[in-house]
């Protein structure tokens, strides 16, 4: 065989395998873009409902899972889902220590959920507000958390315990939310208690507490400009120090929305600096929006979720529970 010869089927060889390749490659592009929902008519002849593959769009109290989730889909999924990457990772390598190698959904499932529930139901998550005797609740928290709406919310809340309700309108630099929080007393049936515009809200929140009846509830709204972080931390300060001196303080609550996601942790930070923060109101909880944040705020702060707000009604404010919580992570 001659060199000429030689060279010839070197280049024919090359050649063929530079054709298989090419065909390969075009045939493997075109598989990728056929619709799920395509080939699963083309294999049925009719239509099919699948699951999404894991995405940004993983909500709490929406399906966590997709059909083919290990453990490091899992991290992926609690990362989105607002838990945090150190906690997501945390979470996953104890559940890795506890489960097969090869473990399916169902375990995976069953793990996170049973180590939700273990780690967030020790906790005690009731108001410490005596039924017999006055007290008062303060709330703090950013502008659009939902704390007017959530004090309101609160009043309906113990009136229908049986108790007398003052709300103290503290938030004197918005007018606007002076006058919802009267919308809602008026609706409640509950007193309320507001001042001028710029007046020195300590000086509300201590005539308010000055109309305390003997087993009155006095719940006081305060204003959230985290924007002028000093003066408010001072603020709150003193509206807690005024009211101690007519009645105990024995809530100090942390409202946040559930949407803000790990933004949420550097204002419970700075909430934490000006109150003693006894407890967290996660609002707008109503299954469209994370809530995987209950997990970091607790990890964090040690201060427990006690109520939950679902959605707009005056009944939509309910007892944090860990085990619909994990039900709906896991689901």
């Amino acid at each position: 065989m001659t060199p000429i010869e030689i060279v010839f089927i070197v280049c024919a060889i090359f050649g063929l395998l530079v054709a298989i390749i090419s065909i390969s490659l075009a045939l493997r592009k075109k598989g990728q873009n056929t619709s799920p929902k395509s080939a699963l008519q083309g294999q049925s002849g009719g239509s099919s409902s699948i699951s999404s593959a894991p995405s940004k769009h993983s909500f709490l109290f929406r399906p966590l899972f997709s059909k083919t989730v290990d453990l490091s889909n899992l991290e992926d999924e609690l990362i989105m889902a607002d838990v945090g990457a150190e906690k997501s990772h945390g979470i996953v390598e104890k559940l890795k220590a506890s489960l097969p190698q090869n473990a399916g959904e169902a375990e995976i499932k069953q793990a996170l959920y049973s180590y939700l529930v273990s780690a967030l139901s020790p906790i005690d998550r009731s108001l410490k507000v005596p039924e017999d005797q006055s007290g008062a609740v303060i709330m703090a928290g950013v502008n659009g958390s939902g704390k007017t709406t959530t004090a309101g919310k609160l009043a309906k809340y113990f009136k229908d315990r049986g108790q007398d309700v003052v709300l103290a309108a503290c938030d004197t630099f918005r007018p606007a939310a002076g006058e919802q929080l009267e919308i809602w007393a008026q609706k409640e049936g509950v007193g309320i208690v507001r001042g001028k515009e710029g007046q020195d809200p300590a000086s509300v929140a201590f005539n308010a507490a000055s109309k305390l009846g003997p087993s009155s509830v006095l719940i006081v709204d305060t204003a959230g400009r985290l924007q002028t972080k000093k003066n408010l931390l001072d603020e709150l300060s003193k509206i807690k120090r005024v009211v101690e001196k007519k009645v105990q303080v024995d809530e100090c609550l942390l409202v946040l929305d559930a949407t803000f996601g790990q933004n949420a942790l550097s204002q419970a930070k700075i909430f934490s600096q000006a109150l003693p923060l006894t407890g967290i109101i996660l609002t707008k909880l109503d299954g469209s929006c994370k809530g995987g944040v209950v997990l970091a705020v607790e990890d964090e702060f040690k201060v427990p979720v006690k109520m939950v707000g679902v959605g707009e009604g005056d009944s939509d404010l309910r007892a944090f529970d860990p085990e619909a919580f994990a039900k709906g992570l896991t689901q």
